[in-house]
This record gives C-alpha cells, sequence and structure tokens, in this order.
C-alpha cells in the first residue's frame, strides 16, 4: 500500500459500467487499494480487455467479471445471483452504468431504455444485494448521478416518457431519480450500518454517446475539449467508496471530493417514496416498508 492510499484488502467490491471511462478508473482504484473487485458490463469482449488492462498496471489484482444486459431485469437478478453464490459479503456496491439515447426506445422488458438502464437497474440491483450489504456493515452504496438533474422533473404519471419524450429530458429524469433512490434508500437503510451517497463526477470524456449514431457521437466530439478525463472524473466515486474520510456518512450529494447541493426536486421525500412504491411495481419487487 502506498503511503496515504486507503487499504481495501479483504473488502469486495462491485462496479458496474466497469468497462470504460469513470467504471474503469474506479474498479482499477479500487484494485490497486487491494480490494477484490468484480467488474461487470454487457459485453465478454469489452470486460476481458478491461481486466487486461487493469492487470497490466496492478498483476496481482483480485478481478472478477460479470456479463450482464443491466437494462433486462432478468439479467439483473442473474447478476445478483451469480454474484452471491460467489461472495458472502459486499462491501462496496458501485452503480455506475448508465447511458442516454438519443430516441425512445424499450428494454426487452417494454420499459424506456433510459429508465430502465440508468434508474431501475441500480434501483433492483441494490435491492437485490441488500441483504449482503447489511451482512457486511459497515458498507456503502454509490450511485453517479449527475448535475443534469438540476431543472428536471419526474413525471410518475408518465415515468416512460411516452409524451414529449427528449433525450435529456429522459437522461435528466433519469438522474434526478438517482438521488430521489438514494435519499430514500438511506431512510430506509437507517440504523444497518449501510451508507448510501451519490455524485456529480464531472463532464466527462468517455465513451457516453458512443454507438448512438453518427450525429450523437459528433456532438459528443465536439463537446470534447471542454471535457474532463475519465481518471479524473472517477476521484469522487473513488473517494466515496474507500475513504476513512466519509466512514459512516450517508444522504449526501458529492462533487470534487466536496458535499455539493442538490435541486429542490431530489430533497422531495414524498416523491422519493413514491418513486420508490412505482419502481417497485415496475421490477416486481416486493413492497417493503
Amino acid at each position: 500500500m502506498e503511503p496515504n492510499r486507503p487499504d481495501m484488502r479483504g473488502k469486495v467490491c462491485l462496479v458496474t459500467g466497469a468497462t470504460s471511462g469513470i467504471g474503469w478508473e474506479t474498479a482499477r482504484a479500487l484494485a490497486a487499494q487491494g480490494a477484490t473487485v468484480a467488474l461487470v458490463g454487457r459485453d465478454a469482449g469489452r470486460i476481458q480487455r478491461a481486466i487486461v488492462g487493469i492487470r497490466a498496471r496492478i498483476p496481482d489484482g483480485r478481478l472478477e467479471s460479470y456479463l450482464a444486459d443491466l437494462s433486462s431485469q432478468e439479467q439483473v437478478r442473474r447478476l445478483a445471483q451469480e454474484f452471491q453464490s460467489r461472495h458472502d459479503r459486499l462491501d462496496v456496491l458501485v452503480n455506475d452504468a448508465g447511458a442516454m439515447f438519443p430516441t425512445r426506445s424499450e428494454s426487452v422488458d417494454g420499459i424506456e431504455m433510459t429508465l430502465a438502464l440508468n434508474h431501475l437497474a441500480p434501483f433492483l440491483l441494490t435491492n437485490l444485494l441488500l441483504d449482503t450489504l447489511k451482512a457486511s456493515a459497515p458498507s456503502r452504496v454509490i450511485t453517479v448521478s449527475s448535475d443534469a438533474h438540476m431543472g428536471a422533473s419526474v413525471n410518475l404519471d408518465d415515468l416512460q416518457l411516452t409524451h414529449g419524450y427528449g433525450p435529456w429530458r429522459a437522461y435528466g429524469q433519469s438522474k434526478l431519480m438517482n438521488l430521489l433512490f438514494t435519499n430514500e434508500l438511506v431512510r430506509r437503510l437507517s440504523g444497518t450500518g449501510v451508507t448510501a451517497n451519490a455524485l456529480h463526477p464531472g463532464f466527462v470524456a468517455s465513451n457516453f454517446g458512443k454507438g448512438e449514431g453518427p450525429l450523437w457521437a459528433g456532438v459528443f466530439t465536439l463537446m470534447r475539449p471542454f471535457m474532463i478525463s475519465a481518471e479524473k472524473g472517477a476521484q469522487t466515486v473513488i473517494y466515496l467508496a474507500s475513504s476513512p474520510e466519509v466512514e459512516g456518512a450517508t444522504g449526501g450529494y458529492y462533487a470534487n471530493r466536496k458535499p455539493a447541493r442538490s435541486s429542490d426536486a431530489a430533497r422531495d421525500e414524498a416523491a422519493a417514496q413514491r418513486l420508490w412504491e412505482v419502481s417497485e411495481r415496475l421490477t416486481g419487487l416486493p413492497t417493503m416498508v
């Protein structure tokens, strides 16, 4: 261990969206700190390349791979079962996977893709792993949100945006839902020793927007000079996942490794509770208080 680097030896971490960008940088850093890191991705080749890339820097890194398309609830459930078959503890869950879709499309479950991937996937996965997280307490749940939630609203009567879909509207709504989910999760985890925090990583230069058509990729290419590196964008995630400074801290929204202020809508307790109930129905989870 390098001086002042958190010692994560003996800890088990699961990182979604770990094949590139913030997720990969987070997985690499946690492996460097000595943790066993489970990398989740939806493409077997990209997962393998991600692991090879980390091992090139950390030859003795403790790494595992899990294949799952998180827009599919069946695959989220399979991921949780596979992880729990290998591990009886989970110290850190990092919900990083997310995307923006230029046109409205639906998942295999018939749910609008932004909602399915950016909100319902972390909601379902976290709930399925809660018993393991509780058994491992003190443990941490970190969800990557964004300042894109500022100015966004959640229409509980049309979460799937069947009317007036727009990519930025859908993305901003999903990032607001990440915060509402985190805040309600904190309320439900009170006294368990499991903390939950969310963050804004910054405007990160990553693979975001790629694969969504030449126009969309072109927009992000033009914006790239104004973006920060994925390594820099991952710093707040890594901080929340491993720093002793935030041991026991919960319910926060962070940027640049410091507490930040989220929107008023993100702190609406009634909306958070209603969103949780709707999310339970959409994922088929049993209703719990």
